[in-house]
């Protein structure tokens, strides 16, 4: 497994497992503490694992925490999903940059996102398994929910939306939702 930082987002990094494959399919470690740590970060950090699963179209996101944030990683276990970063860190050098990757049960790419970042992604395929290990108990009062088609953050979404959660459809604007942060 080896670590890439990200350019665009700083802290962010992609982890790349090295899959053993033959007849009966692959094997591959998709944590690896020592590789975390090699890069800066606390492997004993990330204390809750989340799963979902979504049909082709299904978008999710933006979200980020308030407070301190939260930091995760995120896997496409299964299928594809399009994964997008946005910094909100404004002391960041690389605040406000948009990222976008995408993630697959092929590849297994593990994605670090930093706290203050606001994530979200789209299925690809019929069905997408996403994969979350998360360094802090999950808080709603602390949820924070930015509108994905936000033209200040012009994000390509590949697909046509076919399904997301109210509070996704109904979240605000970047300004709006964190009127603090310069337009």
């Amino acid at each position: 497994m080896k670590a890439t930082e990200v350019p665009a987002i700083d802290g962010a990094y992609l982890f790349e497992p090295t899959p053993h494959a033959d007849d009966r399919g692959f094997f591959c470690r998709t944590f690896d503490a020592d590789v975390v740590r090699s890069v800066g970060l606390d492997p004993g950090a990330f204390i809750q694992d989340s799963l979902s699963r979504s049909a082709q179209g299904v978008l999710r996101g933006l979200h980020l925490r308030s407070g301190a944030g939260e930091a995760k990683l995120v896997r496409c276990s299964y299928g594809r999903i399009f994964d997008v970063v946005v910094d909100l860190r404004t002391d960041s050098p690389t605040y406000r940059n948009v990222a976008s990757f995408e993630l697959s049960g092929e590849t297994q790419v593990t994605l670090y996102v930093p706290a203050g970042c606001a994530h979200g992604f789209q299925a690809l395929t019929g069905t997408a398994d996403t994969a979350y290990r998360i360094d802090r108990p999950h808080d709603p009062a602390e949820d924070v929910t930015i509108a994905f088609d936000d033209p200040e953050l012009a994000i390509p979404w590949p697909l046509p939306v076919t399904s997301m959660s109210q509070r996704d459809r109904e979240a605000p604007s970047l300004a709006k939702a964190l009127p603090h942060h310069e337009s």
